[in-house]
C-alpha cells in the first residue's frame, strides 16, 4: 500500500507546492468534488490572494519610502481637504475618519504637525486628558463614528447550503435520476402505489443519506468557527475611565490609549505619544526585514506590525476596515487550512479503493446484463423486449452506481476532519487552542518535548522568599503580613525602593474598586509586591525621578536597566538581571553599614555561594545593582562600574500534578527536557523534582553548549535533559539538533526571540498568559493555562486521533471488500444482487457518516500513553489491520455466501415469499455484522472491546441509533427497502451470526503479525534506546 501513496505524501509542517500539486491531481475518482474538497485550500485562489497582498505590500512600501520624503518637500496646498461632516459634527469630534486613516497610512508628519500634535489629535477625537483615556459610556458613538475594530470575514455556511452540497454526489445524482424513471416505468407497467415503491424506497433513502451527511458537516462547520474565533482573541492593555484594564482587540476604538511592549501586535493604526527604544517589525506589512524606529519624530503606528523592542503608549487613530493590514487580512478570508498528512493518505487510500469499486461495478453490471440477455435469449424471447424488462435493466443499473457508492471511501479524508475538529473542540475546553490541523496530528507522533520552566513546570505565581541585603540574608515572614522584617539605612531603602519602582516594565495601578493591582509579568510582580512590602509607592517614585532612558529586558543579556535624572543634577543607572551576569558588571557593594565598598574576591565568593545557595532552594536569583553618573550618557547605559544592593530569591512552587505528567510522558517514549534562562542550581533543583533530571542524565549551560563542535554536540544531546542559562539561538541550535537525528520536537515557547525555535519544531507551543503574540502567531497550539499537565493531553488527543482513523478504517474497509464481494458473486451466479440500492445506501449511511462519528470521535484511553509514539514513516494501515480486515471480511463472507446459496434449505424457506424473507435475512445479518464489527473496531490490538465504551455517547448512541432504524426498515418499510417482517427466530439468527464476529475477532487478536514487541493487549514494549531509534 505505500508503495501505491507515494504520490500522496505532504510535510506536516510547510508541505511544498509540489507535493501539494501532485497529490490533487492524483485523486481521480471522487463522488462529490464539493465536499470531498470542502476544508482543503484551493491552491488558484491561493495564488490569486498571494497575489493581492504582494500588491498591498508594494503599495505600503511606496508609502513607506517614497510618499514619506515626498511629504517633506509637498506643501499644505497640495494634501487633499477633508470636510467635516454634520454626523461627526453632532458626535462631538473635529476630525473626519478618512483624514486620520490617511494621515497615518501615509506617515504624514506635517499633517499631524497642523493638527498640533498628538495632544491636539487626541482633543479632536474627544480625549481631553491622554492619562485618563476614552471613557466606557462614549464606546457605541465611537464605534458608530470610526468603525469597529473588526475585519471582513467570509459569512458562515446555512445548513441549507450543506445539504446543497451533500446532494452534489455524481452517485446520487445518478441514482435519483434512476428513481424517477423507476416511478414513471413502475407506474405504466404496475399500476399505482406498487409500481412507485423501488423509485420512492431509493429517493426517501438518499434523502436520508443527505439529511445525516448535511447535519454532521454543518455541526463540525460550527465547531471550526468557534475554534476560528478563539484564535483570533487577542488581549491589549488600554487606559479606559483613568485606570489601565485589558480589553479584547475587537473591542479597541479610536481615541484608546494602548500599551505596547516587546512582542506584541500594534492593534490599530495610532500615533506614538511616548514610550522608550520602540523598535517595529513591519515585515508584515511592507515585506522589509529592517525594524523601523518610531518615536515622536517618527511617530505612526500600524495595525499588525510587531513591536520588536522597547515600550510604548500610543493614540488609536484608525480601525478595522479603514487599516491596510485589514485589508491585508480580507485576502486571507479564503486561504482555507492546509491539508494534513493524514488527510493526503486517506485522500490516496480512497482513490485506490474507489478505482476498484468502479471496476467491481461495471463488472457486475456486465455479468448481470450478459446473464439477463443469455436467458432472454434461451427462452425465445430475445427480439421480444417489455418495459418489465426497462425496469430490469434498471435495477441493474442501480445496483452497479449503488456499489460505486458504498465502494468509494469518500468518508475515509472527511473522518480525518471530523475527528481533528472533535479533538480541537475538547482541547479547546482543555485549555489548549490547536492553530493548525496537521499539529494535533503531528503531536501523537512527538518524541521529545522542550519545555520552558518558568509558568509551565511551575505555578507562575511567584514571591520574594529570600533576600541578600547589608551583608545579610533576609527570609519572607510568614504570617498575617507576609512582610520582611528589614532594618536597613534610610540611603540604602532609598536606593532599593528606587531600583524596584523605577527599573520595572510593569506597573502598579488601582482598579475600579480602589484596589492595588500590579500589571506585568510574574517576576516584576513579585518584586514589585516586594517594594511595596517595604512601604515603598510606586506612583510617588514615579513622580520624584524622571526616566531618561529605558533598555527592556531582553532574553539574549539576560537584563533590563534604566537611566533616571536625580534631583540635585547628574544620573542614576539601575540594573537587574541573572545574578551571575550582573555581578560581573559590579565593582562595589553595599555592606552592613549600609556603605559602598569595594567587591573583594572574598566577597565576590561569598555572595556567590550565596546565589548557588538560593539557586539549590529551587529559588530563582536576580541581582538588584546601580551606578551614579555625573551626566547622561549618549549611547548605551555602561556594562561595569555598578554597585550592588540586593539578590533576591524569588520561589516559584512547582504546578501540582506535573510529576505525574513527565512520568505519563516518560511511560510514553516522550523525552522531556527542561531549557530555561534560570542559573543551573536552580534548573537542576527543580528538573529534579519534576522528575526530568535523572541519573545518566545532562545538565548543561547554553554557554557550554553554543560552543561544543558539531560531532560533540550531536554526541551529548541525546542525554541533555536540562539546559540552564540558555539563549533563544540556543533553544533553536537544540531543536534543529534533535530533528536531525530523527526526533519528532514539540517545543514550548513565550517570547518574542522564541518564535525561531517555535517556526524550527515540529510542534510549536505557545504559552496563551505568558506568551507574546509574535510567539503566538509562530506557534501550532497555544496552550491557554500554561500548564505542562496541557501538553501532554495534546500529545494524548494526537495520538487519539491517529489511533480513531485507523478503527474507522479497518472498519469501513472490512465493508467494502464484503458488500463489493458478495454482490459480485452473488450476479455472477445467480443473476440478481442480494443486497438492494436501498439498503446499500442504508449499509453506505452505517460505514460512512454513522461510522465516522461513533469510531473517529473516541476520547483517549489510558493506553495510549503506555506506547511509543507513531514513527514518522510508519505504514498508516498496519499489518495487525490487514488480519482483522482480512479475517473479518472472510468470516462474512462465508455466512452471507452459505446463507445466499443454501440458506432456503437451511432455513427450511418455503412458499412464494421464501426468496424475499432470504434476502431479508441476509440483509439484517450483514448490518448486524457491521454493528457487532464497529464494536471490534474500538480496539485494534486489545481483546477486551467494551472497556470505556459507554464513556463516549457519540458511540454508544450511533450503536442504538443503527439498530432502532434497522428494525423499523426491515419490519415497517418493506414496500421501500425491499424487505419483509421477520420472526423472532429469524432476528435472532441475524444478531447471533452478527456477534459471532466478536469470537473471530478475539481469535484473530492472538494470531501474531507484527514484531514481537507487540502484544495481544495493545500494549507496545518500549525500546531500550534512546526515543528518536523509535521514531
Amino acid at each position: 500500500m505505500s508503495s501505491l501513496l507515494r504520490d500522496f505524501e505532504v510535510d506536516a509542517k510547510n508541505p511544498s507546492l509540489e507535493a501539494r500539486q501532485r497529490w490533487r491531481s492524483s485523486v481521480s475518482i471522487v463522488k462529490n468534488r464539493a465536499r470531498r474538497f470542502r476544508n482543503i485550500p484551493d491552491l488558484d485562489k491561493q495564488a490569486e490572494n498571494a497575489t493581492k497582498r504582494h500588491q498591498i505590500q508594494e503599495k505600503l512600501r511606496v508609502a513607506f519610502y517614497v510618499q514619506k520624503a515626498a511629504l517633506q518637500f509637498i506643501g499644505a496646498a497640495g494634501r487633499p481637504e477633508y470636510k467635516l461632516t454634520d454626523e461627526v459634527k453632532e458626535a462631538g469630534f473635529s476630525v473626519e475618519p478618512d483624514e486620520l486613516a490617511s494621515m497615518v497610512r501615509n506617515h504624514d508628519t506635517r499633517g499631524l504637525a497642523s493638527n498640533g500634535g498628538v495632544e491636539a489629535l487626541a482633543k479632536k477625537v474627544s480625549v481631553t486628558n491622554l492619562t485618563e483615556g476614552v471613557k466606557s459610556s462614549e464606546l457605541p458613538i465611537r464605534e458608530k463614528i470610526f468603525g469597529e475594530n473588526r475585519y471582513a470575514e467570509k459569512p458562515p455556511r446555512s445548513f441549507l447550503m450543506f445539504v446543497w452540497e451533500a446532494l452534489q454526489d455524481i452517485t446520487l445524482i445518478i441514482l435519483m435520476v434512476c428513481a424517477v424513471v423507476s416511478i414513471g416505468v413502475g407506474v405504466a407497467t404496475e399500476g399505482f402505489p406498487k409500481g412507485m415503491y423501488d423509485g420512492t424506497g431509493i429517493l426517501l433513502s438518499i434523502l436520508l443519506v443527505v439529511m445525516v451527511t448535511a447535519i454532521s458537516d454543518y455541526k463540525q462547520s460550527l465547531q471550526f468557527i468557534d475554534l476560528d474565533r478563539e484564535k483570533k482573541k487577542i488581549i491589549v492593555q488600554v487606559t479606559r475611565d483613568g485606570t489601565r484594564q485589558e480589553i479584547s482587540i475587537h473591542d479597541l476604538v479610536v481615541g484608546d490609549v494602548v500599551h505596547l511592549s516587546i512582542g506584541d501586535q500594534v492593534p490599530a493604526d495610532g500615533v506614538f505619544i511616548s514610550g522608550y527604544n520602540l523598535e517595529i517589525d513591519e515585515s508584515s506589512l511592507s515585506g522589509e526585514s529592517e525594524p523601523s524606529h518610531v518615536n515622536k519624530e517618527k511617530p505612526f503606528l500600524l495595525s499588525g506590525t510587531k513591536v520588536q523592542n522597547g515600550s510604548a503608549k500610543m493614540l488609536v487613530t484608525t480601525v478595522g476596515m479603514r487599516t491596510e493590514w485589514g485589508k491585508l487580512m480580507e485576502t486571507l478570508i479564503d486561504g482555507g487550512e492546509d491539508e494534513t498528512p493524514l488527510q493526503v493518505k486517506l485522500n490516496g487510500v480512497a482513490t485506490i479503493i474507489g478505482k476498484i469499486g468502479l471496476s467491481f461495478a461495471v463488472l457486475t453490471f456486465v455479468v448481470l446484463c450478459v446473464r439477463f440477455v443469455l436467458e432472454k435469449a434461451s427462452a425465445g424471447s430475445f427480439t421480444s423486449w417489455s418495459s418489465e424488462d426497462a425496469l430490469t435493466l434498471l435495477d441493474y443499473f442501480a445496483i452497479s452506481v449503488t456499489i460505486i457508492v458504498v465502494a468509494v471511501p469518500e468518508g475515509l479524508p472527511l473522518a480525518v476532519t471530523l475527528s481533528l475538529a472533535f479533538a480541537m473542540k475538547k482541547l479547546m475546553s482543555d485549555r489548549a487552542l490547536v492553530r493548525h490541523l496537521a499539529a494535533c496530528e503531528t503531536m501523537g507522533s512527538a518524541t521529545c518535548i522542550c519545555t520552558d520552566k518558568t509558568g509551565t513546570l511551575t505555578t507562575n505565581h511567584m514571591v520574594v522568599n529570600k533576600v541578600y541585603l547589608c551583608d545579610k540574608v533576609h527570609e519572607r515572614q510568614e504570617g498575617s503580613k507576609e512582610s520582611f522584617q528589614l532594618e536597613l539605612p534610610e540611603e540604602v531603602q532609598s536606593i532599593l525602593l528606587q531600583g524596584i519602582f523605577q527599573n520595572t516594565g510593569s506597573e502598579v495601578v488601582k482598579d475600579k474598586e480602589g484596589n492595588t493591582q500590579i500589571l506585568g509579568s510574574p517576576t516584576e510582580r513579585a518584586i514589585l509586591e516586594f517594594g511595596l512590602l517595604l512601604g515603598g509607592d510606586f506612583a510617588e517614585q514615579r513622580k520624584e525621578h524622571k526616566i531618561l532612558k529605558i533598555e527592556p529586558f531582553n532574553s539574549d543579556k539576560k537584563k533590563m536597566s534604566v537611566l533616571i535624572a536625580l534631583p540635585g543634577g547628574g544620573a542614576r543607572a539601575f540594573c537587574k538581571g541573572a545574578s551571575e551576569i550582573v555581578l560581573k558588571m559590579c565593582e562595589n557593594v553595599v555592606d552592613s553599614n549600609g556603605e559602598s565598598v569595594p567587591l573583594t574576591e572574598e566577597r565576590i565568593a561569598n555572595i556567590s555561594d550565596i546565589i548557588e545557595g538560593f539557586a539549590s532552594e529551587a529559588l530563582r536569583t536576580l541581582c538588584l545593582v546601580y551606578k551614579d553618573l555625573d551626566k547622561a550618557p549618549s549611547g548605551d547605559l555602561p556594562d561595569g562600574g555598578y554597585t550592588m544592593v540586593a539578590v533576591v530569591g524569588i520561589k516559584d512552587p512547582v504546578r501540582p500534578g506535573v510529576r505525574e505528567a513527565v512520568q505519563t510522558c516518560q511511560a510514553a517514549g516522550i523525552t522531556v527536557r527542561m531549557v530555561t534562562g534560570d542559573n543551573i542550581s536552580t534548573a537542576k533543583a527543580i528538573a529534579k523534582e519534576c522528575g526530568i533530571f535523572t541519573e545518566g542524565g545532562l545538565a548543561i549551560e547554553g554557554s557550554q553548549f553554543r560552543d561544543l563542535p558539531p560531532h560533540e554536540m550531536r554526541a551529548i544531546i541525546p542525554k541533555i535533559q536540562v539546559m540552564a542559562r540558555s539563549l533563544p539561538l540556543d533553544k533553536h541550535t537544540l531543536v534543529s539538533n534533535l530533528r536531525k537525528i530523527g526526533e519528532v520536537v514539540a517545543v514550548t515557547g513565550d517570547g518574542t526571540n522564541d518564535a525561531p525555535a517555535l517556526h524550527e519544531a515540529d510542534i510549536g507551543l505557545a504559552m496563551g498568559i505568558a506568551g507574546t503574540e509574535v510567539a503566538k502567531e509562530n506557534a501550532d497550539v497555544i496552550i491557554m493555562d500554561d500548564n505542562f499537565k496541557t501538553i501532554v493531553n495534546v500529545a494524548r488527543w494526537g495520538r487519539a486521533v491517529y489511533i480513531n482513523i485507523q478503527k474507522f478504517v479497518q472498519f469501513q474497509l472490512t465493508v467494502n471488500v464484503v458488500a463489493l464481494i458478495i454482490n459480485f458473486v452473488s450476479a455472477c451466479i445467480t443473476g440478481s444482487a442480494p443486497l438492494t440500492a436501498v439498503q446499500l445506501l442504508w449499509v453506505n449511511m452505517i460505514m460512512d457518516t454513522l461510522g465516522a462519528l461513533a469510531l473517529a470521535t473516541e476520547p483517549p484511553n489510558e493506553g495510549l500513553m503506555k506506547r511509543p509514539p507513531i514513527g514518522r514513516t510508519a505504514s498508516f494501515i498496519t499489518k495487525t489491520m490487514w488480519r482483522n480486515i482480512a479475517g473479518q471480511s472472510v468470516y462474512q463472507l462465508i455466512v452471507l455466501g452459505i446463507l445466499n446459496f443454501a440458506g432456503k434449505s437451511l432455513l427450511d424457506l418455503n412458499g412464494p415469499d421464501s426468496t424475499a424473507v432470504l434476502n431479508t435475512v441476509i440483509f439484517n445479518s450483514f448490518v448486524f455484522c457491521q454493528v457487532f464489527n464497529e464494536v471490534n473496531s474500538r480496539e485494534i490490538e486489545k481483546i477486551n472491546v467494551f472497556k470505556g465504551m459507554f464513556n463516549s455517547w457519540v458511540f454508544t448512541g450511533v450503536m442504538v441509533v443503527t439498530v432502532v432504524f434497522q428494525v423499523i426498515i426491515v419490519e415497517f418499510l418493506g414496500a421501500f427497502a425491499s424487505t419483509v417482517p421477520l420472526s423472532w427466530q429469524h432476528w435472532l439468527l441475524s444478531i447471533v451470526i452478527g456477534s459471532l464476529s466478536m469470537i473471530v475477532a478475539v481469535i484473530l487478536k492472538c494470531i501474531p503479525v507484527e514484531s514481537s514487541s507487540q502484544h495481544h493487549d495493545g500494549y507496545d514494549l518500549l525500546p531500550s534506546g534512546p526515543p528518536s531509534n523509535s521514531a
